[in-house]
């Protein structure tokens, strides 16, 4: 109770020391992006990840990281969005495999959704489901801080503003492809570099500054 009273009154305190005092320019990031079966959280399986990882705004290629799922759940609108059919899903890597990959950077690196609270809602779930305890993360996302900005300079966003395409469209980033996990992870990498030199142009204000922006949160998780 109280800790949870002291991250609502000072939620910078939340932040781990090492992630509180950095610039933003040293902060190790990790873009992570999932593929879908639905929108809806509690409905949702994941057909595919992608991640990759990027510090002082250099994104090393040789981190990228990309597996399809298997899973026996409906792909609904799959095949025709994400491109991958039954015979991908069938050949895929079981999700627990990933998913304890993934916790590999769970503690050492901040991570970076669009949209952290749909990825992080389905990757709770499965990490529950999976008998998986999470350690505390930290994230960053870019769909927030988009909104921030377009606050800041007194823009009303339309409604499409706040689309990974827009988001970098503002921001002369290039047409990336879209709907594969990896390649949209590489895509919000590169826009929060963009969104965070437009901040800060130097690199050298505090990650605790981003609290201020509503797209930093820190999860704090229970042991299962």
């Amino acid at each position: 109770m109280w800790q949870s009273l002291i991250n609502w009154w000072t939620p910078s305190l939340a932040l781990p020391e090492k992630f509180r005092t950095q610039p933003w320019g040293q902060i190790p990031f990790l873009a992570v992006d999932l593929e879908l079966t639905s929108l809806d959280a509690e409905q949702s399986n994941i057909l595919s990840i992608g991640w990759v990882q990027g510090k002082a705004s250099l994104i090393p290629l040789e981190t990228c990281y990309y597996k399809v799922i298997t899973t026996t759940a409906s792909l609904h609108q799959s095949p025709i969005i994400h491109g991958l059919v039954g015979q991908d899903i069938e050949d895929g890597e079981p999700v627990r495999v990933a998913l304890e990959h993934l916790l590999d950077y769970a503690q050492s690196h901040v991570w970076v959704f669009h949209c952290t609270n749909l990825d992080m809602s389905v990757l709770t779930k499965v990490y529950h489901k999976l008998g998986i305890s999470l350690p505390q993360l930290v994230t960053v996302d870019t769909l927030r801080l988009a909104l921030y900005q377009l606050n800041k300079a007194h823009q009303i966003p339309a409604p499409n503003a706040a689309t990974l395409t827009s988001c970098r469209q503002r921001h002369n980033l290039p047409l990336a492809p879209a709907h594969n996990a990896l390649d949209d992870a590489l895509a919000t990498m590169e826009l929060l570099y963009a969104q965070l030199r437009q901040f800060d142009p130097l690199g050298r204000e505090s990650f605790a500054s981003l609290m201020s922006t509503g797209a930093v949160k820190v999860f704090q998780h229970k042991p299962i």
